[in-house]
């Protein structure tokens, strides 16, 4: 079933998450992207077409409301079953998810809902926390909440840096990402009762 779907995703970065995506042959008929970045490059490398719906300013005046409808045109216009968001940095006006209900999947750097939004490696290592981790869900209108699909626990050692910290939760994205996609696919888009981990995924 994963093989028939349309895959779209969102992304602002590096792209590593891409890549790992891409690297697993799912359906990607597109990447969307809010700004000139990385993410880009790899969408091309891989002979993947890329959409720039460029943000006007990161200042306090950006439109967010007119930017979301924006983004959420030139999504509909490419018709995807799910879209897969990689890191893409910009908070979309409420209701964005209303239009592909249930379609959406979010990647985040914490074991939700503790530590929300931009800087959840950060926020983690200042909490003092032993253990963090990986969450993937379903996006809805409020920011990182939706049915949980997968989590997973990264310990935090008493050295740990924020990009330090940051890699080891990005090779479990890269690992598990994929993997929740097609299954999420090949359920018929449902969630299931309890978030799966590494071992449920039977990734190595």
């Amino acid at each position: 079933m994963t093989e028939n779907a349309k895959i779209v995703v969102m992304a602002s970065g590096s792209g590593t998450i891409l890549h790992s995506l891409l690297d697993a042959q799912l359906p990607i008929v597109a990447v969307v992207t809010d700004r000139k970045c990385r993410a880009e490059e790899v969408a091309q490398s891989y002979g993947k077409r890329f959409v720039r719906v460029e943000r006007d300013t990161f200042e306090a005046s950006f439109e967010r409301e007119a930017y979301t409808k924006e983004l959420l045109d030139t999504l509909l216009s490419l018709a995807p079953d799910v879209v897969a968001m990689a890191g893409f940095g910009t908070v979309l006006y409420n209701g964005f998810e209303d239009r592909l209900k249930n379609r959406i999947l979010n990647t985040h750097p914490s074991l939700l809902p503790e530590f929300k939004g931009w800087h959840a490696v950060r926020d983690a290592l200042v909490a003092g926390v032993s253990v963090t981790g990986c969450t993937i869900h379903v996006a809805t209108s409020d920011l990182d909440a939706g049915p949980i699909l997968f989590q997973q626990k990264v310990e935090i050692v008493s050295d740990e840096t924020e990009e330090s910290l940051h890699e080891k939760i990005k090779e479990v994205e890269r690992r598990a990402y994929p993997k929740v996609i097609s299954k999420f696919i090949d359920s018929g888009f449902r969630v299931w009762d309890v978030p799966l981990t590494l071992d449920d995924l039977e990734i190595d």
